[in-house]
């Protein structure tokens, strides 16, 4: 089992930080207590060394979350047990001595998380645990009573004479002989905890099925103040990753005075409910802020982010939005805006994406307008149909390759005539969907696509404060006849946006000539897209900007340096000219799906949106799930001046991992991003594609040899 934290909506406990660092190492323990609410309680899953000292430690075969077996003086020294009548082959704590094991390095024991502290850390001994982190609570599971006490080493007798001082205030086991034995001679201020394991398995001392004992809560009640269970016993899943309707067992717990914790609870898990769009705080929210039931506690390897939910975004989704600073000079938070509707919910720029775009807080909604042959203009995010769309089921024979739109071959919108396009179905594919972090399969081709006319009507007739119209390849359209410049200018004209008071037009594209066509409609905002990524912008090319726009929309990787999937700085001072110069500054494109984040956003969404909006400084954030924008932005957590309190929701710190880290783990770091200098302004380079799925344009030239994967 993976280390973790535990919290709750009453107290909270914890493996440690385990998502960020390997688990029950100091580093892990310490920070879940410096990022966390602050009755916090860590999770110690007891093992024994032969001399009987506890160990905290993640999984029971050592090998799998520490170095032991990798080269060192242990590494000759595997053993065989027969555990509940499996063999088992490995290295274990009872056959070292507490001495041996405190010299054992810890490691981080799933791949997709940061290893950069692998070696760095070292078994902690319980009693290390309360004297190094001095937490406040501490809860201990006892996993394997019965393989202990078959090797001499008693669970019972470690517990019941632990100090005094130690603050261990729950104790938890799978086996009821342990739990039974502790009732009758434990202080009342512990709590004893049944925890369920797979209610197929067979809990070891009564020879009964764990799903046999979750019928019969009743007998639990005589030997145990509360259950832990895992979080599909509370909210199963059905075979395609969607809730079913939640069980009973919170309400009949509660009615016989049982406490009911949930586990399992992970931000980079990824067979994660489609329900929660990726927002690891939404899924937190379904267990305690449901209006049926509220458990009393989860477990989790990212604590931060359940103090967050507890804290900050629970009974918040009926706040009302602060309003969003619209210009410069308007203060107030940033922006939401979407990038093509919802779409991290729904197909691109289908209706569907855009009525939960609007439905889910967005302020502004956005059409990249294109063409069809016959000059029908209506929203896509992209001219290339081919992944959007079922245009190669139906359309193959038309796929070409255009050079100037992208150095793949695509089947494009003016290649097909208005009914052609009609004919085909939304094709929702993720970006990470190779690594099985689909979005929405159930809506897969589902939605209507909107002509930009269709657009324009749904959002006047909208609760929004404006529109981004989005043009791109305007140049290369008149090769072809067709004239997108035209095609939106009278479209807005006509739909009577050009006298609309109320909602703001947005026109973006990194194309100045076509921004400065708009100059003409003194009312709408013209932004202009860095399409590659920069370090800084020099003073003649914010002048040159200024000729034709009044906002800019960077790339992420423009506003916060990661290096290898670490933070490593802002650029701070692109941001202040451009704002000194009063040029408002948006950011995109922010996604969900953990795999889009560095490691310093702890697999977290929120914690990105935090911090472009308070260490960025952004006026605008475009995003694919306006959702959990609004939610922070609904939370008394995003304004500090009026939050009370004692947890908020923290900026990501550049460096705040790399400085932890060894010199030698540390990965590369890429060469500095160029300035924008003005003949960048009017030409812009298309970008080398990078090798990290998270930094990738949607257009960018491919190395020699080098294949295109998913955009960023």
């Amino acid at each position: 089992m993976a280390d973790s934290e535990w919290l709750s909506s009453s107290s909270h406990c914890s493996w440690g930080f385990s998502g960020v660092f390997p688990g029950s190492s100091q580093l892990a323990f310490s920070r879940a207590v410096s990022y966390s609410l602050p009755d916090v309680v860590l999770f110690c899953d007891l093992q024994f060394s032969s001399d009987g000292v506890g160990f905290c430690v993640s999984t029971f075969n050592i090998e799998n979350s520490t170095m032991i077996g990798k080269g060192n003086d242990f590494a000759s020294r595997p053993t065989t047990y027969k555990v509940n009548g499996k063999d088992i082959q490995g290295w274990f704590s009872l056959d070292f001595k507490s001495e041996e094991l405190h010299h054992v390095p810890l490691i981080q024991n799933t791949q997709a998380r940061s290893q950069i502290f692998d070696g760095l850390q070292y078994m902690l001994s319980l009693d290390n645990v309360v004297k190094i982190v001095q937490p406040q609570e501490i809860w201990v599971n006892v996993q394997y009573d019965s393989f202990f006490r078959e090797h001499g080493l008693c669970s019972e007798d470690y517990i019941l004479g632990m100090p005094k001082e130690f603050p261990v205030t729950w104790v938890s086991s799978p086996e009821v002989s342990l739990l039974k034995r502790l009732a009758a001679k434990i202080s009342n201020n512990t709590k004893l905890i049944f925890r369920f394991l797979p209610e197929d398995l067979v809990e070891p001392t009564t020879k009964i099925t764990y799903g046999e004992l979750l019928k019969d809560l009743k007998s639990i009640k005589a030997f145990a103040s509360g259950i832990l269970v895992p979080k599909q016993f509370i909210w199963p899943l059905n075979k395609d990753l969607y809730l079913d309707p939640a069980t009973s067992l919170v309400k009949d717990a509660h009615a016989l005075g049982l406490e009911v914790y949930a586990s399992g609870f992970s931000n980079d898990e990824s067979c994660i409910s489609h329900n929660y769009s990726y927002d690891p705080s939404l899924e937190y929210l379904q267990f305690i802020d449901n209006s049926d039931f509220s458990v009393d506690g989860v477990l989790t390897g990212y604590p931060p982010t359940a103090s967050a939910t507890i804290a900050c975004l629970a009974h918040t989704k009926c706040n009302a939005l602060s309003p969003p600073g619209i210009d410069t000079a308007g203060g107030g938070r940033p922006l939401i805006i979407t990038h093509n509707g919802a779409s991290g919910v729904f197909s691109d720029s289908t209706d569907l994406a855009y009525q939960q775009a609007v439905k889910d807080g967005a302020d502004i909604i956005d059409c990249w307008v294109r063409m069809s042959k016959d000059g029908v203009a209506f929203c896509q995010g992209s001219l290339d149909l081919n992944g959007s769309t079922t245009a190669a089921t139906s359309f193959g024979g038309k796929m070409t390759i255009v050079n100037e739109i992208q150095n793949k071959s695509g089947i494009f919108s003016f290649d097909l005539s208005w009914n052609e396009i009609q004919t085909l179905k939304p094709n929702l594919i993720g970006p990470f969907s190779e690594s099985n972090l689909n979005r929405n399969p159930a809506a897969k081709n589902c939605g209507k696509f909107m002509t930009l006319a269709g657009f324009l009507d749904y959002a006047k007739a909208s609760n929004i404060s404006g529109i981004l119209i989005g043009i791109e390849h305007a140049a290369y359209l008149e090769t072809r006849g067709l004239d997108v410049v035209a095609a939106v200018s009278n479209a807005l004209i006509k739909s009577g946006y050009d006298k609309e008071t109320k909602q703001h037009v947005l026109i973006q594209s990194e194309d100045p000539p076509v921004l400065s066509a708009f100059m003409k409609f003194p009312k709408f905002k013209r932004v202009f897209e860095i399409e590659f990524d920069i370090g800084g912008v020099s003073q003649p090319s914010v002048f040159k900007i200024k000729e034709f726009a009044n906002a800019v929309k960077l790339r992420r990787s423009s506003a916060a340096r990661v290096d290898g999937f670490y933070l490593s700085g802002f650029t701070d001072a692109l941001v202040d000219r451009l704002h000194n110069a009063n040029i408002e500054v948006y950011v995109g494109i922010l996604k969900n799906e953990y795999m889009n984040l560095a490691f310093d956003y702890w697999a977290d969404p929120m914690v990105e949106i935090v911090t472009d909006t308070w260490s960025v400084l952004a006026d605008g954030l475009v995003t694919e799930f306006p959702a959990t924008a609004a939610a922070y932005f609904r939370s008394p957590c995003s304004d500090p001046e009026k939050n009370e309190l004692t947890y908020t929701i923290r900026p990501a710190i550049p460096g705040g991992l790399l400085n932890l880290a060894s010199f030698g783990m540390l990965p590369p770091a890429p060469p500095p991003a160029p300035m924008l200098e003005p003949s960048d302004v009017h030409r812009q380079p298309l970008p080398l594609c990078p090798t990290e799925p998270m930094f990738r344009t949607f257009r960018c030239r491919l190395a020699p040899g080098a294949k295109l994967a998913a955009d960023g």
